[in-house]
């Protein structure tokens, strides 16, 4: 474990509001449509940041503890990559103006900071209180991992979809968007827009994705700040890799069945610790290598089914009376 007393802690959660000030109150006061260059730059930033952070424990600490951070950095990050996938389709489901897209991943974001932070902490209290809740963890990473790679890709629907069907029995929802805003005044009653129902679904997708990312990282290492900082990095990086990935991430078509054997992998290792230690620097190969290869194959081997179009805007048709 690395020696990190209260105010280490305190000192990155600073640096991370400091970082989300300056996205939302100085680069992004306005809406605007993230274009490619600027999604390249603001992921390239993310990606220096965790690499000078990498650096700085290796020097500072080990570079042991470089390793172990960078191997649970690279796992969080592809599984964004199907976060987004995802998040692509909410997107065009309901249709959102790209210039509010920005506005919506920046609070999903900071809604899943907090709920990743809630979910690290009281897994770290079960691993610190229980021992065998290791393999809980690791059987459900390995279950996770077949039925990815067995699951059959599924159009998203928003009008069947629990969350949606909850929010719209809590809260009325205006007939189409009201701007930036996620609520809006009619009629002397306040309203939801569907800005607000996108946002909620996208926090819900971080929620579900989270119970299988949090457990991945502990099959790497125990220790909270290098689980809590991995994945920070990963999720801070979310929102410039969305708007970098959105328009091709349907052609890694084959990317699944490489984080279905990245989590069986991560699963199988937790499993097998305590007779088997498998070093910090082979699951590091093993990630990269087998995210790489997906990858590769997906651009070698185009898949012959292209994304569906049927759904896009079909919900926002219907607000507007279409």
């Amino acid at each position: 474990m690395i020696a990190t007393n209260i105010w280490f802690w305190a000192g990155f959660v600073a640096f991370v509001l400091a970082m989300l000030s300056l996205d939302l109150g100085v680069f992004n006061r306005k809406p605007h449509v993230v274009g490619a260059k600027e999604a390249l730059a603001w992921t390239g930033v993310w990606v220096g940041l965790a690499l000078l952070f990498a650096l700085g424990l290796a020097v500072f600490e080990s570079h042991q503890a470089a390793l172990t951070f960078l191997t649970g950095y690279v796992i969080e990050e592809s599984l964004s990559v199907d976060n987004i996938f995802v998040i692509v389709l909410i997107f065009q489901y309901f249709a959102v103006p790209a210039q509010y897209q920005h506005r919506v991943l920046f609070w999903g974001i900071l809604g899943a900071l907090v709920m990743r932070g809630l979910f690290i902490a009281v897994g770290a209290a079960l691993l610190a209180r229980f021992e065998w809740i290791i393999y809980v963890f690791g059987a459900l990473l390995v279950i996770t991992g077949i039925r990815m790679a067995v699951k059959q890709d599924e159009e998203f629907d928003g009008e069947q979809n629990p969350v949606v069907k909850l929010a719209r029995r809590v809260l009325p929802v205006t007939d189409g968007y009201r701007g930036k805003h996620f609520f809006a005044m009619e009629q002397g009653r306040r309203h939801a827009t569907p800005l607000l129902l996108v946002l909620v679904l996208v926090e819900a997708t971080d929620l579900i994705f989270a119970i299988d990312s949090i457990p991945a990282i502990f099959g790497i290492t125990r220790d909270p700040f290098l689980v809590f900082t991995s994945n920070i990095f990963a999720v801070m990086g979310l929102r410039s890799l969305f708007f970098l990935l959105a328009s091709v991430v349907t052609k890694f078509h084959l990317l699944k069945y490489g984080l279905a054997v990245i989590l069986t992998f991560v699963g199988a290792k937790m499993l097998v610790e305590h007779w088997i230690h498998i070093p910090i620097m082979l699951s590091l190969g093993v990630v990269l290598v087998v995210l790489t290869a997906s990858i590769v194959a997906s651009l070698i081997w185009p898949s012959a089914k292209q994304p569906s179009e049927g759904a896009t805007g079909s919900m926002f048709g219907r607000m507007k009376g279409e």
